[in-house]
């Protein structure tokens, strides 16, 4: 029989929780020796559960690199189109400041006489 950590995770989680309430009902009846015992267990269960969670993926670091590594590639093309975007309106104020007259870009036309 082989260990399947996908059904002992949820168990993990279940002890621990249950030793963790069992530690303050230990507490409320003033016995901290008991309620120590059971925050001992808590602990000890919360943690092999976090333990078994890492396991079935393999190793978490790959997947958290990839991760990693394509919001690098978001930020940086953000960052791009966002330069783009303060030279375009760079542009735009730059022709603002001409006023009416260095706007036109062909020659006047004079209207219907």
């Amino acid at each position: 029989m082989t260990f399947k950590p996908a059904i002992w995770y949820p168990i993990a989680v279940v002890l621990s929780v249950i030793n963790l309430v069992g530690a303050g009902f230990a507490a409320g009846q003033a016995e901290p020796g008991h309620a120590t015992i059971h925050a001992a267990l808590a602990l000890a269960f919360g943690l092999w559960a976090q333990r078994l969670r890492q396991r079935p993926g393999g190793s978490e670091l790959p997947a958290g690199l990839e991760a990693l590594e394509a919001l690098e590639a978001e930020v940086s093309k953000l960052r791009q189109e966002l330069s783009e975007t303060q030279e375009r309106l760079d542009f735009a104020e730059r022709v603002l400041a001409q006023g009416p007259e260095g706007r036109r870009v062909g020659p006047q036309r004079e209207g219907p006489k």
